[in-house]
């Protein structure tokens, strides 16, 4: 196929931007990722990527989309040291979602894989992949000064600066992709141009981490993935996952304003608050192998791209720099990586009003996130947004299928699918489902016996 242009450009080595990268290689005759970090060879935390120093996870849906762009390196990354979690061995994984453990017994009908892997590990190894591709170039250490615009309609390149010297110099492009996460500047150019900046959603999080890496014992834990969500009465929760070489994160969240100690004593009594018996044994058997590492995270924030009426050629936004998602449900690599395999087919049919097609195609994998996200959030009082009517009856519904998923299997399955952005969340809603969600409830219900005249009630 010919090329659709020269160069397309890349701002941000996220992993947006290294996705974005990959699939630009396929379609332009070279590709440029600016970044303002100079990387690193290996997988060594870098100052733009702070939430690096926490858990991260890699949904089955984002796993899928990732071997579709490199096919074999997830395989790597597990001979490496990563972890395979597999729907066969639900053992590995202990979910309590909304005050319920979910279903721990038994294997699921269909695949469904996931991996676990600290951010800079599994970040190491997409960047080596991206920079083993022959057009494509990184250049790390510049900042990104402003978008350039050659008529009223069209990106014609970005001008750049070096951090170390701060000359400056224009790249032309065909193509320029927005991958610098919240601190985009998309919305101020656009703005500035006549266009208007994309309609936003904020929902006031206020979310806190203290993370730290830590070695446990081997045999000390059957699970790899221990995960323990906020409730209404209790806005904080935590999460341990295996890393690799065998080492364990550690991270603790408090929403709305509650804080997670940093300090090897609070932080036990932190967890004692919700961790499951086996985390808590773990974390006190643990050895620290790092300070402290905190984050936070204010609102999560949905730019709304797919509802413009006008938008220049020559640019796309992707990534944060589209939707910021709550970090505690670990969708943002899985929803940049699914991005960026919607952008591999808009590009297959040409770059004709590639903005509108792509926006509107990558809503899909954005929107089941966001509803998601923004419902669990929407869940607890503490977090600040507006709660329509149809958010409080998907809730209600969720904590009913959170209730069944603690010994149906069929639940359990369906509600991972959907969580691991494998399946819609419309899918929960389908007459089987639903069936079974009543049925449990039913059975929880206690029996209360009828008085005879025998046994008069008393009031």
């Amino acid at each position: 196929m010919a090329p659709l242009g020269e160069r397309a450009v890349v701002l941000g080595a996220s992993m947006g931007g290294l996705l974005a990268a990959r699939v630009l290689a396929e379609f332009y005759r070279s590709v440029v990722v600016v970044e303002r970090d100079e990387l690193p060879d290996g997988s060594a935390q870098r100052r733009g990527v702070p939430q690096g120093r926490h858990v991260h996870g890699l949904l089955a849906g984002g796993a899928a989309a990732l071997n579709t762009l490199f096919p074999g390196m997830l395989d790597e990354l597990v001979a490496a040291g990563g972890h395979l979690l597999d729907g066969g061995d639900l053992s590995q994984v202990w979910l309590r979602l909304g005050g319920h453990d979910l279903n721990r017994t038994g294997a699921f009908g269909k695949p469904l894989v996931s991996y676990l892997a600290s951010r800079p590990f599994l970040e190491a190894h997409v960047r080596q992949r991206v920079r083993s591709l022959g057009n494509v170039s990184i250049l790390d250490g510049h900042d990104v000064v402003e978008l350039v615009a050659a008529t009223t309609d069209r990106v014609s390149g970005v001008r750049i600066a070096e951090r170390a010297t701060r000359g400056e110099r224009e790249l032309a492009a065909d193509l320029v992709i927005d991958a610098m996460g919240r601190a985009g500047r998309t919305p101020a150019f656009l703005g500035a141009h006549g266009y208007g900046r994309p309609a936003e959603e904020h929902i006031t999080v206020a979310v806190a981490y203290a993370s730290q890496l830590l070695r446990i014992p081997p045999g000390t834990l059957t699970e790899k993935l221990i995960l323990v969500g906020a409730v209404p009465e209790r806005p904080t929760g935590g999460a341990l996952f295996a890393c690799e070489q065998d080492t364990w994160m550690l991270t603790l969240a408090g929403l709305a304003g509650h804080e997670p100690p940093t300090d090897r004593a609070g932080m036990l009594r932190y967890a004692a608050e919700f961790a499951p018996p086996p985390m808590l044994a773990a974390l006190q058997a643990g050895e620290p192998l790092t300070e402290v590492s905190r984050y936070r995270y204010p609102a999560s924030v949905r730019r709304r791209y797919h509802t413009m009426a006008r938008f220049p050629a020559g640019l796309l936004v992707c990534g944060d720099a589209m939707c910021s998602f709550n970090p505690v449900y670990g969708q943002g690599m899985s929803v940049a990586a699914l991005e960026a395999v919607t952008l591999r087919d808009c590009l297959s049919y040409g770059s004709d009003d590639l903005a509108r097609r792509f926006f509107q195609a990558s809503a899909k994998a954005v929107d089941a996130a966001w509803q998601m996200a923004s419902g669990a959030d929407l869940a607890l009082p503490q977090v600040q947004g507006r709660r329509s009517v149809r958010t409080r009856l998907a809730n209600r519904y969720t904590q009913r299928l959170l209730a069944a998923a603690e010994s149906d299997i069929v639940i359990t399955e369906a509600f991972f699918r959907v969580m691991n952005l494998i399946d819609p969340p419309s899918r929960l809603l389908r007459p089987k489902v639903m069936f079974r969600a009543v049925a449990a409830q039913q059975r929880r219900r206690p029996h209360i016996a009828v008085p005879t005249a025998q046994e008069p009630t008393h009031a």
